[in-house]
């Protein structure tokens, strides 16, 4: 259904996007500090099942913009363009904020919960849906909300692998968010400019 080149291409900018430490990772690490890692892979699992939430509204969404209107494709396209050079700007200037606070102790369910709506309202989740994952779809290769799903579960995979990572080592990588703050944010910088030019040059198929 999608071409090969295109899954690979996708599947390369999806995980550029997600190495990128941002609140999922926080969280889980901040979790890991507070209650361990069986709490860090429930507030994991908990993210991966908000993502789902994404992916479902990316498919009823998206799939009509992109077939129906091309005007409106372009808005959200050069919106999410702007929306991560401002991201990539912010992190290169601003000063160092303090990383991977540990909450209070709660139980594992209201963990899960909580990963599911800080993922729901990860602004840099809704981006990615937005504005980067679109320009993949091919009106050519089938069912535009089918694609959806398909490149959507490809970045639910790769996130969730992200997130275990980090749950697994969630009291090293809790300290480190800290002590590497300044270098995390040169390197977020340049991949949100990275991604911005490359949602920039993506041309609608």
């Amino acid at each position: 259904m999608i071409a090969l080149p295109t899954l690979a291409m996708f599947a390369v900018t999806a995980l550029a996007l997600v190495v990128i430490p941002g609140p999922n990772h926080l969280y889980i690490a901040a979790r890991g500090l507070a209650q361990g890692r069986s709490a860090a892979l429930a507030s994991a699992f908990g993210v991966e099942a908000g993502t789902l939430v994404h992916i479902l509204a990316a498919a009823a969404g998206l799939s009509y913009v992109i077939t129906q209107s091309a005007a409106l494709f372009s808005i959200v396209k050069w919106a999410g363009v702007a929306y991560l050079f401002y991201l990539g700007i912010r992190a290169l200037t601003s000063k160092d904020e303090q990383h991977a606070q540990a909450p209070e102790p709660q139980p594992l369910r209201k963990v899960f919960l909580e990963g599911v709506v800080i993922n729901i309202l990860n602004p840099k989740v809704t981006l990615f849906f937005l504005a980067l994952l679109p320009q993949f779809v091919d009106q050519s290769a089938g069912s535009p909300a089918l694609q959806i799903v398909v490149l959507g579960a490809i970045l639910m995979v790769l996130g969730l692998l992200s997130d275990m990572i980090y749950a697994f080592t969630a009291g090293a990588l809790g300290h480190r968010l800290a002590a590497k703050a300044r270098a995390l944010r040169y390197f977020s910088g340049v991949v949100y400019l990275g991604l911005g030019v490359v949602t920039a040059l993506t041309g609608r198929k």
